[in-house]
């Protein structure tokens, strides 16, 4: 990644936004975009680790509707030049074009391991990745088919994106209240442990679980959970010294 002097490098996921209805979740968009202008005149560079939206679909000739305000202020930074990359996550996995077309974003399905500064990064929603939820992992591939998403597309935008948010709903009301489980039983904890033994990284960036976490891996790695912007509005931020962890007013 190419250093901009004097800039710094933004985290964040889980905003969730259309969360439990467009209307609700309206004040969070707003907040959101007004915490991008904020940071956009020492931005680096911006991450945007998975779920920024609570469900994404892309018709080949239908938008989604909402989501104007914060796709509107992405613009401006890569207009700007500023890059921002998009992680999918489990919850705006069906991404094709359109956020790359349209805003200019970075899209990435997999994780990303790069170099920022004089760091190692590892860069992933983290929804699959470490041991066990089998059950989830089978359901991701057949969600990836590119089979079940022509058939899904067949079906009335009405419809669709009205069973989409239905589920993703439900999905994530069965997930909120995990609580943290501790470094020994968390799966990206372990998921990191074993990456690091065949290249070792300065600082896993981790999405998905919505718990604010930054703690030590061992004396040369960290590991952080971003959080959301549901419940903690928490954000991570690399100055080049180090990743800090931090909370939006």
């Amino acid at each position: 990644m190419t250093d901009r002097p004097g800039k710094e490098v933004f985290f964040i996921s889980d905003a969730h936004l259309g969360f439990p209805s467009l209307s609700r979740s309206l004040p969070r968009e707003k907040m959101l975009v007004r915490w991008l202008r904020e940071i956009k005149p020492r931005t680096q560079a911006l991450f945007l680790v998975g779920d920024m939206f609570d469900f994404w679909y892309e018709y080949k000739r239908v938008v989604p509707r909402g989501f104007t305000r914060f796709l509107g202020e992405v613009a401006c930074f890569t207009d700007e030049g500023i890059p921002v990359h998009f992680f999918t996550g489990n919850h705006d996995l069906w991404t094709t074009d359109y956020l790359e077309k349209e805003t200019g974003m970075i899209i990435h399905r997999e994780p990303l391991r790069t170099r920022i500064g004089h760091h190692r990064f590892l860069i992933a929603h983290g929804d699959g990745l470490g041991p066990g939820e089998r059950g989830y992992k089978l359901m991701k591939r057949i969600f990836r088919s590119r089979i079940l998403q022509w058939c899904f597309s067949r079906l009335h935008p009405n419809f669709s994106l009205w069973f989409g948010h239905t589920w993703s709903h439900s999905s994530r009301r069965a997930r909120e209240n995990e609580p943290f489980l501790g470094a020994d039983k968390e799966h990206l904890f372990q998921y990191a442990k074993k990456e690091n033994e065949n290249d070792p990284v300065d600082y896993f960036i981790f999405g998905h679980r919505h718990h604010p976490v930054l703690e030590k891996l061992n004396e040369n790695s960290k590991i952080i959970y971003l959080g959301d912007w549901v419940d903690h509005f928490t954000y991570a931020v690399y100055n080049g010294e180090k990743v800090e962890l931090k909370k939006y007013r």
